[in-house]
């Protein structure tokens, strides 16, 4: 075996930033963090999947739960305009308020990064399934519409984000 002593003041300070930086990786796992959970909502704008698959469209049963949620009808039964706005305009996973897209967010935890959403219906509408005999559509199948996810320009991000922070570390 050969053994090489480094005597260089220079490289044996640029390895020991590395050896630092690497054994704190928080910096940028929290930039990475903030950047996914607004790759993460965009999602709900765009109806799009991590791998960039289309979501499924609502149901004509979810659609209908939320036309007699709000004022969309006339006197006669007919759609009022705003009705037909809504129809034309509901997005899978968007509810009225909001709060499974705007909750979405990340935590450090040690070195680990972790990205969710509090909501407890997070997991059906991630994964798909069967709603529960006590929900607001007993029996009903619910499809996967992936939100969480790594896209192709998420792992761009990433990869970018941990080279600059490796760079920035050891210049």
């Amino acid at each position: 075996m050969i053994e090489v002593k480094v005597d260089n003041k220079n490289v044996l300070a640029a390895l020991e930033r590395l050896s630092k930086a690497t054994a704190n990786p928080r910096p940028a796992l929290k930039k990475i963090g903030e950047r996914l959970v607004l790759s993460t909502k965009q999602r709900f704008e765009t109806s799009t999947a991590p791998d960039g698959k289309k979501w499924q469209a609502n149901s004509d049963a979810t659609l209908r739960m939320g036309l007699h949620g709000g004022n969309h009808f006339k006197k006669n039964g007919s759609l009022k305009k705003s009705g037909a706005s809504y129809l034309a305009n509901k997005k899978p996973l968007i509810g009225k308020t909001h709060k499974l897209a705007s909750g979405i967010d990340y935590a450090l935890d040690g070195n680990h990064l972790r990205i969710g959403s509090p909501m407890e219906y997070a997991a059906m509408q991630q994964f798909g399934g069967i709603t529960s005999p006590r929900s607001m559509i007993p029996g009903s199948r619910i499809p996967a519409r992936p939100f969480l996810g790594i896209s192709d320009a998420d792992e761009t991000m990433i990869l970018k984000t941990v080279n600059d922070y490796l760079r920035s570390v050891i210049a």
